[in-house]
């Protein structure tokens, strides 16, 4: 039986070859590489600045160190997201708000931001989910309008871009993850970008145990450093990660022709916007279709077309929120809860070939029809 992987990291000699010279070298620790890495990173993006660390929620927790949360600070954070989105918050001192998604896109909603601020509010954080880019048109407009910092998280958007121009520069400072599934990779590893001189300095006295100058520490600081072995990963994948998710769009699109008419409800793409296909996400709204999302996976699997769900529990329902006192989604944010009972992410990496992409298809069709 054929079988198509979900995800399937795009590493090729490219990367090998860049390793290899990084083990020759001796220079295996944070060093010019990273910097480099640094720089064309943040040329990519467009910013002033990036500040390479070790993973994505290191990336997050940099910034939000940077702001100086107080106890009783809030950020408010979609409750439709990766845990990490709102335990960087909790881990830096500050209290997570949550606030509903856009049924559409999966995005943090700005009506729901609106109704969440509070005089403790301090920062709203907008996650790129699954690589469509948040409304940070309006999102920026709130945050002008109170005075609040503007935070992307962009782990699963590299390229990703709106009217306003590409992610990663549309607020005060965002957060990247070079995770093995990502759009592109250093294995692990992570990224702030900022056009502010300010949060980058600090950001990079964060990743290096506060030290101002060689052993002078004037905050408190951790490891977070990023390795020579990830910035020569990194170097590699950036230099073909349009090309990889101009190839996601692709297989995006074949995707969408060949599902139209089944009846899920099937991604957008809003008009400006650049959709990069981290994820090319269905809702299986069982009381349309007669299956459920977990059938319907389960029927997947059995034709070889491997399937997950990205989340299954909104944030505020997790045991550590519970114990913590947050109400249920079913109160806070019944879009979310909608969507986690609904979404089911199908094949759409770089790797699939087009015959993968009918293939894809005919077994969604057929175990949709039983």
């Amino acid at each position: 039986m054929r079988r198509v992987k979900l995800v399937e990291p795009q590493i090729g000699d490219e990367e090998v070859e860049a390793v290899t010279r990084v083990l020759r070298s001796g220079w295996l620790a944070h060093g010019p590489l990273v910097e480099e890495f640094e720089r064309r990173f943040a040329s990519y993006v467009g910013v002033k600045h990036a500040v390479a660390v070790v993973n994505g929620t290191a990336a997050l927790r940099a910034i939000f160190r940077a702001l100086k949360l107080q106890p009783g600070d809030e950020v408010i954070v979609p409750c439709f997201t990766f845990i990490a989105s709102a335990n960087s918050v909790l881990l830096e001192g500050g209290r997570p708000v949550f606030a509903d998604i856009e049924l559409e896109t999966y995005n943090i909603d700005p009506d729901s931001v609106l109704e969440r601020i509070t005089n403790r509010t301090r920062a709203i954080l907008a996650v790129h989910l699954y690589g469509h880019p948040a409304d940070m048109k309006a999102l920026r407009e709130i945050a002008e309008d109170h005075k609040l910092a503007l935070i992307e998280d962009a782990a699963q958007a590299h390229g990703a871009s709106t009217p306003e121009g590409r992610v990663g520069g549309l607020g005060l400072a965002a957060a990247f993850s070079f995770y093995a599934t990502k759009n592109m990779t250093t294995g692990e590893g992570g990224m702030v970008t900022t056009n502010s001189d300010e949060l980058a300095y600090v950001v990079r006295m964060v990743r290096d145990h506060g030290q101002e100058g060689k052993y002078r520490h004037v905050m408190l600081g951790e490891n977070l450093r990023m390795t020579s072995i990830q910035a020569a990963i990194g170097l590699a994948q950036l230099a073909k990660l349009d090309r990889l998710n101009e190839i996601r769009r692709r297989n995006a699109r074949a995707l969408t022709e060949r599902l139209s008419g089944t009846g899920l409800v099937l991604p957008v793409e809003r008009p400006g916007y650049k959709h990069v296909y981290h994820q090319y996400v269905v809702r299986v709204e069982e009381e349309r279709l007669g299956i459920s999302r977990d059938e319907l996976a389960r029927r997947l699997a059995e034709r070889g077309v491997e399937t997950a769900v990205h989340y299954p529990t909104p944030v505020p329902d997790q045991p550590l929120y519970r114990a913590l006192g947050y109400p249920p989604s079913s109160t806070l944010c019944p879009n979310a809860l909608k969507a986690s009972r609904e979404v089911l992410s199908l094949p759409v990496h770089p790797g699939l070939t087009l015959s993968d992409i009918d293939y894809i298809a005919e077994a969604v069709k057929e175990a949709l029809g039983g």
